[in-house]
């Protein structure tokens, strides 16, 4: 936190003080203005932390709850034979060792493999050798870890165009795992993706669910994205404060101010300055970092409205003493 100097001011006031004190009516020349509090978005952990964990694993997102951090982000996708499983990439090289075990099944798409295959890769030893046989999720068992971390969800339905049927399957999972009571619902789930046409079928399935489109619609475009969109969260570089307040202008299906979360941010002063604009959460993949960067902020906010506080009441001082 920044330490400011002492203002003219304040010193004045220091020294009038006793002044103060004496004239009965010098309280009613001061105005009265509360010091003004922002409220500080979400940090979001996207994918989990992946500065310090490999991405969608059950260790990215343990490493999120030893953090404080509350939300995490994920990918959804599905296999050859169907299961749902969390991973970002359509493809499983990146961040398995499926080359070497599966070298001739070029490209490795994640809808080519079957659940008992993919369990066999090695989903951490290319991040760090400390997470050498850290594995795929599956979505159950990834709900079940965030549950038990008392976290809460922000479900991407990933390029749910090779996956049809892939909303309903969500929403009967989501019902096994115990996410959709009334708990989950209202306060632990979000449900998103690029895809409008995915996310109006989620939403057809589950009206209760919250839901966010992933992207930056024009204001003129905004109305027909309420219909079935709660949040509006598009890639940081696209945010205004003209932008948000029209998000903000509009309630989505559950009767409830639209809201928006950016990605991805790692950036403090990226961070700081989205927050200025109004927005509601920040999607990182260093979530501990932004939010101690937004605390930092609230708290030099603060302090400079106390400090402002202070120096129009000494003002308004002065000016009744004719100094």
């Amino acid at each position: 936190m920044r330490i400011r100097p002492v203002s003219a001011v304040t010193s004045a006031l220091l020294v009038l003080s006793t002044l103060v004190l004496a004239a009965p009516h010098a309280r009613a020349a001061a105005p009265v203005r509360a010091a003004a509090h922002t409220r500080v978005p979400l940090a979001i952990g996207h994918r989990g932390v992946p500065v310090q964990a490999p991405e969608n694993t059950l260790a990215s997102v343990d490493r999120a709850a030893e953090l404080g951090i509350t939300w995490v982000e994920n990918d959804v996708q599905r296999t050859k034979d169907g299961a749902l499983i969390v991973m970002h990439d359509t493809t499983l090289e990146r961040t398995t060792d499926v080359k070497r075990r599966f070298p001739g099944r070029a490209p490795w798409k994640i809808a080519d493999f079957t659940l008992a295959e993919i369990r066999k890769l090695d989903a951490g030893s290319w991040y760090d050798r400390r997470f050498a046989g850290e594995r795929v999720p599956t979505l159950r068992s990834y709900l079940q870890r965030v549950d038990r971390n008392r976290q809460k969800l922000l479900l991407e339905v990933k390029a749910p165009e090779l996956y049809p049927g892939i909303e309903r399957q969500l929403a009967s999972e989501l019902q096994r795992a115990g996410w959709l009571n009334a708990r989950h619902v209202r306060s632990s789930l979000v449900v998103q993706s690029f895809s409008a046409a995915s996310l109006k079928a989620f939403h057809r399935v589950r009206p209760d669910v919250k839901t966010g489109f992933l992207g930056a619609p024009k204001p003129s475009e905004l109305r027909s994205y309420a219909a079935f969109a709660d949040q509006i969260n598009p890639h940081h570089r696209s945010v205004t404060a003209a932008w948000v307040r029209a998000v903000h202008a509009l309630r989505g299906p559950h009767g409830r101010m639209l809201e928006v979360s950016a990605w991805t941010v790692d950036n403090g002063d990226r961070a700081v300055a989205l927050a200025r604009m109004g927005v509601d959460g920040i999607i990182s993949n260093a979530p501990h970092e932004i939010e101690d960067a937004l605390e930092e902020d609230l708290d030099e906010q603060n302090e400079q409205d106390e400090q402002d506080e202070e120096e129009d009441d000494g003002l308004s001082i002065l000016g009744f003493l004719g100094l």
